[in-house]
């Protein structure tokens, strides 16, 4: 089968789907490895940015989807119902972080870090098809355990979850609590470090005192 002939079913499955297309679905359609439907795809990519189109293929995970490019936006969304578009709340934003961060948690340990009940959170983002259902946990009452989907990478700009930001440090207090406000930069790590070393270096160079001498040893001499 000729290339461009592979490059026109690949971009109509792509268009009807509507969906990420799993690699291996196009494998068994097109007959093709995977190395061969990645260069094609990689090419159709090329084909699309050449020619200046609105349009322009993603990975996500391990497949791909056809959407429009982040700049045609503005030109989109008057067409759109707005109220389509999820709504995230702050409450929404921490349990979907928390759940990122933490992928196959459950409800009891997501309402455990926010300290305040979260059905109608979780509840939302399932119907923004953000987050799934992804099994039940291996504990008393077998909860159901909670992901992000490939719809939450999308939505972000991600093609996987490794692209998170790495989350920050935080202080402790002395009573061994987090400081919420004082967050620890790698540069105040750096520098907390060589502050410990310095300290050691110091104590560890300190001249030793001299022992008083008690009075038998003085009448001894």
């Amino acid at each position: 089968m000729e290339i461009e002939k592979q490059k026109a079913i690949i971009e109509a499955i792509l268009f009807a789907a509507g969906r990420v297309i799993k690699i291996n679905e196009l494998m068994g359609i097109l007959e093709l490895s995977s190395d061969d439907v990645v260069t094609i795809i990689d090419s159709m990519k090329e084909d699309y940015k050449n020619a200046n189109r609105g349009i322009e293929i993603i990975r996500v995970e391990d497949g791909y989807q056809l959407t429009t490019k982040k700049e045609m936006y503005e030109y989109l969304y008057p067409i759109f119902d707005k109220r389509s578009k999820p709504n995230l709340t702050q409450a929404s934003m921490e349990t979907l972080a928390i759940i990122a961060y933490n992928p196959k948690i459950t409800r009891v340990e997501i309402e455990a870090i926010r300290g305040v009940n979260s059905d109608g959170t979780i509840y939302k983002l399932l119907e923004f098809n953000l987050i799934e259902n992804v099994g039940k946990a291996d504990l008393p009452g077998r909860p159901t355990m909670y992901a992000t989907t490939p719809n939450f990478l999308k939505m972000f700009g991600m093609t996987s979850l490794e692209e998170l930001p790495e989350l920050p440090k935080y202080k402790l207090d002395e009573n061994q609590q987090l400081v919420i406000d004082d967050i620890i930069t790698s540069e105040d790590q750096s520098t907390i470090e060589k502050e410990e070393i310095a300290s050691v270096e110091t104590i560890s160079e300190a001249p030793m005192p001299e022992r008083e001498q008690s009075s038998d040893e003085k009448i001894s001499k």
